[in-house]
C-alpha cells in the first residue's frame, strides 16, 4: 500500500528557498507547501539569540497556527573581519523593505579595501522540524568561504553571488542546484533534517 503523503509546511516566503527544499525532499512521501501557497502572511517572532533558537521559534509558531508539520530554518553569514556580522541579522539588518541586492551592497561597502585573505566567512544553517503538539527537532550545517569583491553568478539568492568557494573557483550563485545542495550549509543541515524526517515518517507509518 502506498504511504499517504504528509503535508509539510516550509516556513518561508522565499520562493527560491521553497524550491530548494521541494527538490531535496522530492522522493519522500510528503507534500511540500510554503507560507505564500497557504495564504499565511503573519511573521513569526525570531527574537532568539542563536540560529537554533530562531529556527525553533519559527517552526513552532507556524506549526501551532496551521496544524501542519513545519520545516523552518534560520541561516546566516558570519564574516570574520566583521566579528561575525551580520550573523542572525543576515536577512534583517538592512530593514524589512531591503532586497538581496541591498544587503549585498552594504556588506561589500563594509569590506571595501579589505584584502581577500581577511575576507573569510562562514555560512551557517539550522533546520527545525516542529509538530503542532510542541515537539521539535533540529539539525545544523555550515560551509566556509570567502567574500568576493563583486557579485558573480545568477543562481541562488541572498548573499550567494558574493560567497566564493576557493576549492571550486566559483560563488554559490555560479554552482548548479545539485552542486550547491552537496556542499552548502543549507544542504548539509537539510540532509540531517531529512534523516530525522524519514525516521519519523517510518515510525508514523507503522
Amino acid at each position: 500500500m502506498t504511504q499517504p503523503k504528509i503535508r509539510l509546511l516550509v516556513a518561508t516566503h522565499n520562493p527560491g528557498k521553497a524550491r530548494e527544499y521541494r527538490e531535496l525532499l522530492a522522493d519522500l512521501p510528503v507534500e511540500v507547501t510554503w507560507l505564500d501557497a497557504e495564504g499565511i502572511t503573519f511573521e513569526a517572532d525570531e527574537d532568539g539569540d542563536t540560529f537554533e533558537a530562531n529556527a525553533i521559534l519559527k517552526a513552532s509558531a507556524y506549526a501551532h497556527a496551521t496544524g501542519l508539520l513545519t520545516w523552518a530554518d534560520d541561516s546566516g553569514l558570519e564574516v570574520d573581519y566583521l566579528d561575525g556580522w551580520p550573523g542572525i541579522a543576515s536577512a534583517r539588518h538592512a530593514g524589512p523593505e531591503a532586497t538581496d541586492e541591498d544587503r549585498v551592497r552594504i556588506l561589500l561597502d563594509r569590506l571595501k579595501g579589505v584584502p581577500i585573505e581577511k575576507r573569510t566567512a562562514m555560512f551557517r544553517c539550522v533546520v527545525a522540524l516542529a509538530w503542532p503538539d510542541g515537539r521539535a527537532l533540529t539539525a545544523s550545517g555550515s560551509c566556509p568561504g570567502v567574500i568576493a569583491d563583486r557579485p558573480a553568478g545568477s543562481g541562488g539568492f541572498g548573499y550567494d553571488p558574493v560567497f566564493y568557494l576557493p576549492e571550486t573557483g566559483l560563488t554559490y550563485a555560479q554552482l548548479t542546484p545539485d552542486e550547491k545542495h552537496t556542499i552548502s550549509h543549507r544542504g548539509r543541515a537539510a540532509r540531517q533534517a531529512r534523516v530525522l524526517l524519514e525516521q519519523w515518517l517510518a515510525s508514523a507509518s507503522q
